[in-house]
């Protein structure tokens, strides 16, 4: 069966960050992500943790100004700098918090430099990731992200993904499969499970149109969860959905699909 986590950023967003454990908690869920926990106290994070016995399964390096519309600054020429001391602070954090892999965001692109340029950084800042994060024996995920949601993103197929990971050559870098993501920019989902699952070390999911949650759209979830399954797949499942019309009540499909929380 799945290992179902929660996305705190995208559920129980009626509720303050901090106050969302114990409503993941109470949903049923031991294990939870988010995108980013640098602008709350670590102190706090783990309080909420302990009290109410949650596992953090993934987080994502710092990726800029994101309130700006930043998406992630790994492929940027003008920001490596930036970039390296981002994954110091996450690697520490994820220490602190006993994260066992973190989620890497090219960004978009910067149109003051090439494409080329662009991918010789993205290459050299995923390697440098790579081995910092090896030091701690921690996993560097890559994520492709649709260009429909954030155009302009510099990777956005599985296979750029995969094409980046054979170049750093470093054996804890990952594919970060969102089905919600790969299901817009280019479909063949199962395919891709099949050929790549030992090379994917995150899964996430929604349904499309609207990124709700399971059965509200065209995505066929029980027939993939099943194939997931099937393939061996250890990690987790991050509900990274928008819920609808409210948390709680979009969690109705998991029974429906005859899984748990437990």
């Amino acid at each position: 069966m799945p290992k179902f986590a929660a996305n705190l950023t995208m559920l129980f967003t009626e509720l303050p960050f901090l106050e969302r454990f114990n409503a993941a908690r109470k949903a049923g869920f031991n294990a939870v992500e988010f995108l980013f926990p640098y602008d709350f106290s670590l102190d706090a994070i783990k309080t909420s943790l302990a009290e109410n016995n949650l596992r953090v399964v993934l987080f994502n390096l710092p990726a800029g100004n994101w309130a700006a519309g930043e998406r992630g600054i790994a492929a940027d020429p003008g920001r490596t700098e930036e970039f390296r001391a981002g994954v110091r602070q996450a690697v520490e954090w994820a220490g602190q918090l006993h994260v066992p892999r973190l989620n890497c965001l090219a960004g978009k692109i910067n149109l003051a430099f090439s494409r080329e340029e662009h991918w010789r950084v993205l290459v050299e800042n995923t390697r440098y990731a790579a081995r910092a994060l090896a030091e701690h024996n921690l996993k560097l995920m890559v994520e492709p992200i649709n260009h429909y949601d954030v155009p302009g993103f510099f990777l956005n197929t599985s296979g750029q993904v995969l094409r980046l990971i054979e170049e750093v050559n470093m054996p804890n870098v990952y594919l970060q499969y969102d089905l919600y993501h790969a299901q817009k920019e280019e479909g063949n989902l199962t395919a891709t499970l099949r050929e790549h699952i030992q090379g994917i070390g995150h899964i996430q999911i929604a349904d499309n149109p609207g990124r709700h949650q399971p059965g509200t759209g065209e995505i066929n979830y029980p027939f993939l969860l099943r194939e997931i399954d099937n393939l061996g797949y250890e990690g987790y499942v991050s509900l990274e959905y928008i819920p609808e019309p409210d948390t709680l009540s979009s969690l109705g499909w998991i029974k429906a699909y005859g899984y748990n929380l437990e």
